[in-house]
């Protein structure tokens, strides 16, 4: 670190833990990279828990002339969040809310991911007004900073116009709450220079009819170029001024520490309409039309963006067919009973009867119709990224014209993309505000794709702001992206004033310098993110940051994202040749951070938008560093003996604790473990009895009954209850219970003992052997199963959808929530409920779409279930419990407060069931001991 910074660093180690003041190569590059296509690394990263942190940080940053800049989601794609001196990031610790007044407002601490928020209001009927489209991965600090719109959210309910008060700190450590008259009178004391300048400017331009009309027109369009002026034309009071000041600064103003919404109603019922238009003027005239009328949300998508999705799964056969001129507009009403939904869908049709739709006008209500119109428009972004070419980048940019001159703008823009040769290029957007975003490939290492990229830039702003004055940053923030253009858009007298107002809360410049406002012409052009080949599994990744929220590791190491940026710096270096020590560094680093702590659960594969599963370029480099081994091969054909060890280990074991206890079985498993090389598993508190074999017949038949195959998995035929378990049965036992209760002949192949499904070697990178024993138990269960005419059920969750992903597609695989929920339960009795439950859904279940079902199974045994909001996959990751047991503590943190009401947990995977007793304070079981208990 530069001098400067280490005497920042001996300062803040003095109240910040070291674990917590990260500055080695691989992390800084690792945290300092966000959605945007700009690459810094900072000097420093800051993990900040609380309100007293950060008020330091700023003193001390302050005392000593550094720029910080603020992180909470990192999903910015403007180059808000990125920095090369220091990061103040937040922690997880920033998750604190407060309902109020029945839903109607809310108070958000910006840690809080913006779908959270709404999942809190849903039980009031209500919703924070800001929809973005990254709401799942988003956190309410950058939504508020950016002043974030999205689809349904118009201008009306954006940040700006439903927050209701701010905790806001300054940049010389300052806290105001602006709801408490305390701490305004404090600040009026502390900051009357601030106020004083807040009140004049806002005094200058109310006066100033021409330039109050501007920001008017302005702010009558979706607008986050610059800062908010319309602050200064909307309100008298210096602190209203400031906090809606506040909304949409990027950070380059203060930090929000909290944020009181009013929130908006949810309505219950929606209803949608995909509608094509013979041309794009044809479209937008219709755009004008619908502006008048009782509609949620009207997206446009042009032809282009169209023919991305067309011929993907789900998709509309008539997306092939449609005229090279057409583009459509996706229609949504909703209403708070199905009278008025019926009402204001006539109204909607009605008024565009003669605008020449090319097809009949159908609303839909129904969920998977209406869902699909949404996944074409949400399809639009990560079509372009999937299929660009390996070294580009993504650009999406977002502008708004007036929408009466809508048709006028976007046909010249489609010019502009033409006469650059951005052909490729995509349009679609918030249209109702005239707000479209264009999305189109770009490469930066080449200087002359530079060049063509900023003259693109010039004449797309001089069409946008200056023909048409409208906005060239609709809703993703001004940032380093537009920040050059902010006095073209404005004009010197706004440009001035907006000076003024950054000089007045930031009088040395520190607060996220060069973003908004910059004396950098070329800053848009400076520090582009590289993005080079590093693994066909990852090249179409887009550094966007959505997998980001469901990473079990999140907390502990990497993120998926993080993953990815971390691996293509290590390929860059080998090619180049660059910085051997750094190269070796990294490498070293990641051996851990990147590839040992990773669960490689798959659940980011469900969250990235172009639908990447960094879990498998993890079991690539683990295969990379063990080759498929003579070992994993011996483990494979001897399968059943190493079970029967396995099982007699754990009884071993089981004798030890009782002389021994837990703190003697650790010390001695983990020398065993140090001398073994990790083959010895280091001891876990909840280490499982070896589970006793039930003498299960091979085959159960009674006549009239349908049969059913039954497969244990490997970890239940293994590992039986846990050490303090009630009910002391294997799972095996109870299955078999619960299937010849419910009337089924049970099929327990025979030579079971020796199949696994091949999960636990290709975790580990053994793909040959994983690949050997996924045919072995493919040949057994089509025989067992009479070449599919017999459903197959499996005890375990993870080894179901390895199964699904490489056993023969026509055997009728069932995992046990589904065959339950499916089937057995409509041939048992439950004869009560329990009052509480905690559940756990494991990634696996959630990655096979079986989420609701196990939900709505654990409904039927239980009043009330409890499910963490905050838990996705449990770390434990098959063993990784046992060799990386801080993976799953890091990743269930948060569970024992969440189910502290709870007598019970239930899941479906015996190995997560180990990991969720030990760090929440219940037992967790299998759900089957549950429907086995309550059932006849």
């Amino acid at each position: 670190m530069k001098p400067q910074y280490q005497a920042l660093y001996t300062q803040l180690a003095q109240r910040i833990d070291e674990q917590r003041l990260i500055h080695d190569p691989l992390r800084t590059l690792a945290y300092g990279t966000d959605a945007s296509f700009y690459r810094m690394v900072p000097q420093l990263v800051v993990r900040v828990h609380d309100e007293g942190e950060v008020r330091f940080v700023l003193r001390c940053t302050r005392a000593l002339d550094i720029p910080v800049t603020f992180r909470a989601g990192g999903t910015s794609l403007s180059g808000q969040a990125v920095t090369d001196s220091v990061l103040i990031q937040l922690s997880d610790q920033w998750k604190g809310y407060r309902i109020h007044d029945h839903g109607h407002t809310v108070s958000l601490q910006p840690g809080i991911i913006g779908a959270r928020a709404n999942q809190l209001l849903a039980p009031y009927q209500r919703k924070i007004g800001p929809d973005p489209a990254s709401i799942n991965a988003c956190m309410i600090g950058g939504i508020a900073a950016n002043n974030a719109s999205g689809m349904c959210c118009g201008t009306a309910q954006n940040s700006y116009h439903t927050v209701k008060s701010m905790r806001i700190i300054f940049e010389d450590g300052t806290l105001l709450d602006t709801a408490d008259e305390h701490s305004r009178a404090a600040f009026k004391e502390s900051h009357a220079e601030l106020l004083s300048t807040l009140e004049a400017l806002a005094y200058g331009v109310q006066n100033n009819s021409d330039l109050a009309d501007k920001i008017r027109h302005k702010y009558r369009l979706k607008n986050t170029t610059g800062y908010s002026l319309n602050s200064l034309v909307d309100f008298d009071d210096p602190f209203d001024i400031l906090m809606h000041l506040m909304i949409g600064s990027e950070g380059t103003l203060g930090f929000i520490s909290e944020v009181t919404y009013h929130t908006v109603e949810e309505h219950p019922i929606k209803a949608a309409a995909l509608i094509y238009f013979p041309d794009m003027e044809t479209t937008c005239r219709a755009v004008t039309v619908l502006k008048s009328t009782p509609v949620s949300a009207v997206e446009l998508i042009d032809r282009a963006g169209l023919r991305t999705v067309a011929g993907k799964p789900g998709m509309p056969e008539m997306l092939n067919d449609l005229g090279a001129d057409v583009a459509s507009l996706l229609v949504d009403v909703r209403g708070t009973t199905a009278a008025e939904l019926e009402q204001k869908v006539a109204q909607v049709t009605q008024s565009l009867q003669g605008m020449n739709a090319l097809y009949e006008i159908e609303f839909t209500q129904e969920k998977e119709l209406y869902e699909t119109y949404w996944k074409i428009r949400k399809g639009m972004f990560p079509a372009v990224g999937a299929v660009r070419k390996v070294g580009t980048t993504v650009i999406i940019e977002d502008v708004a014209f007036p929408v009466e001159q809508l048709a006028e703008g976007v046909l010249e823009l489609q010019g502009v993309f033409q006469k650059y040769g951005y052909s490729e290029a995509i349009l679609f957007g918030h249209a109702l505000e005239g707000n479209l975003h264009f999305v189109f490939t770009q490469g930066f290492d080449d200087p002359a794709e530079v060049k063509r990229y900023e003259a693109l830039m010039d004449e797309v702003a001089q069409l946008v702001a200056v023909k048409y004055n409208g906005s060239l940053k609709a809703e993703h923030g001004t940032g380093r992206n537009m920040a050059p253009y902010v006095l073209l858009e404005w004009g010197q007298q706004a440009y001035d004033i907006m000076w003024q107002l950054k000089k007045a809360f930031d009088p040395k410049g520190l607060l996220n310098p060069d973003v908004i406002l910059t004396h950098n012409a070329n800053i848009h052009v400076e520090n582009l993110k590289p993005l080079p080949q590093a693994n066909d599994k990852v090249d179409t990744c887009i550094e966007c940051g959505f997998c980001e929220s469901v990473c079990p590791s999140r907390a502990l190491t990497l993120t998926p994202r993080q993953r990815i940026v971390l691996w293509r710096e290590i390929q860059r270096l080998e090619r180049s040749g660059e910085s051997p020590e750094r190269l070796a560094e990294l490498r070293k680093e990641y051996a851990y951070e990147g590839v040992d702590t990773c669960a490689a659960c798959g659940l980011c594969s469900m969250q990235c938008p172009v639908g990447i599963n960094t879990g498998d370029l993890t079991r690539e480099l683990r295969h990379d560093r063990y080759h498929d081994t003579k070992v994993g091969y011996w483990v494979a054909d001897h399968f059943e003996g190493v079970t029967k060890t396995a099982r007699a280990g754990l009884a071993v074991a089981g004798g030890m604790r009782n002389i021994l206890g837990n703190s003697g079985m650790k010390a001695v498993t983990s020398a065993a473990n140090s001398l073994t090389g990790g083959i010895v598993p280091k001891w876990h508190p909840q280490m499982p009895r070896a589970a006793a074999m039930p003498n299960h017949r091979i085959a159960i038949t009674q006549e009239g009954r349908p049969s059913v195959v039954y497969v244990p998995s490997c970890a239940t035929r293994v590992m039986g209850a846990g050490p303090n378990a009630a009910d002391k049965r294997p799972v095996m036992e109870v299955m078999l219970s619960v299937l010849e209760k419910a009337g089924y002949n049970v099929i327990v192949p025979n030579g079971i003992e020796s199949q696994c499904c091949g999960m636990a070697f290709q975790s580990k990178g053994q793909f040959a052997a994983a690949e050997q024993k996924a045919n072995d138990l493919n040949t057994l269960l089509m025989q067992a199963s009479q070449q599919g005419e017999l459903p197959v059920v499996c005890d375990t969750s993870p080894c179901l959808l390895t199964m699904k992903d490489t056993l023969d597609p026509a055997l009728n695989l069932y995992e046990q929530v589904q065959f339950l929920a499916d089937h057995a339960m409509a041939n048992l009795t439950i004869e009560r409920k329990i009052p509480k439950m905690a559940l756990h859904i494991t990634c696996s279940t959630t990655r096979m779409g079986l989420g609701n079902t196990f939900v709505k199974l654990a409904e039927q045994l239980a009043e009330e279930v409890v499910i963490p909001p905050d838990i996705t996959c449990c770390g434990f990751a098959g063993d990784k419990g046992f060799s990386t047991p801080e993976l799953n503590q890091s990743a269930l943190k948060t569970l024992k407060n969440a189910v502290q009401d709870c007598d019970v947990g239930y899941s479906n995977s015996r190995t997560c069931e180990i990991g969720l007793t030990e760090h929440s304070g219940i037992e967790y079981q299998s759900i089957v001991y549950l429907v086995d208990q309550l059932s006849r």
